[in-house]
């Protein structure tokens, strides 16, 4: 299993939580990746308030990336988790305080929190990635079954125990047949820490 996140999204954060869930209970090791909103959105006219958070998603994008290619794939999942944490049920605004913080949780080297361009070539490329496997029109979260990925689930509250197996085994049932595509409802609440 294959899931790429923006750190900054907070459905990707929820979808998270229930894939580390079925990991958890079925065994599964989830190769956790980058994508970036800033990314998918360069060009796009965007609402104000929507396009003044993706400086926000590019520089925690680059975070990621930068410790992945200075430490290993290793660091990708304890910073996410100590950056999703405080983001998103911690709902911490100031990334001069959540980067720092989440550094030294996830025993990262601090230098990693200056801002750089350096390893953009590796983030388009992990971005790229997902959006060959599953097409332009969507957004993060992206979960790859196999070579078969979708955007989402989009789940509010993470599902746990036998809920977040059984949406699981829907997700891989639904990667099985070649010809689905899509299967949508309003979203009705926000995410649910």
């Amino acid at each position: 299993m294959r899931m790429w996140f923006d750190p900054l999204c907070p459905w990707a954060w929820m979808t998270s939580r229930w894939l580390e869930e079925v990991g958890r209970l079925r065994g599964i090791e989830i190769d956790w990746r980058v994508m970036s909103l800033a990314i998918l959105n360069e060009g796009r006219d965007l609402p104000e308030d929507y396009r003044a958070i993706m400086p926000r998603s590019l520089r925690m994008t680059r975070l990621v990336v930068a410790a992945r290619e200075s430490v290993g794939q290793e660091a990708v999942k304890p910073l996410y988790d100590a950056l999703g944490t405080r983001l998103h049920p911690g709902d911490e605004k100031d990334l001069d305080v959540v980067i720092p913080a989440a550094l030294a949780e996830a025993e990262l080297p601090a230098e990693l929190a200056e801002e750089t361009d350096r390893f953009d070539e590796q983030l388009h490329a992990s971005h790229r990635e997902a959006m060959d496997l599953v097409g332009e029109d969507v957004g993060t979260p992206v979960v790859a079954v196999d070579d078969v990925a979708f955007f989402g689930p989009v789940v509010t509250p993470a599902p746990k125990g036998e809920e977040a197996l059984r949406l699981f085994d829907g997700i891989v049932a639904a990667a099985s047949v070649d010809g689905f595509f899509e299967l949508k409802r309003t979203r009705t609440r926000g995410p649910q820490f």
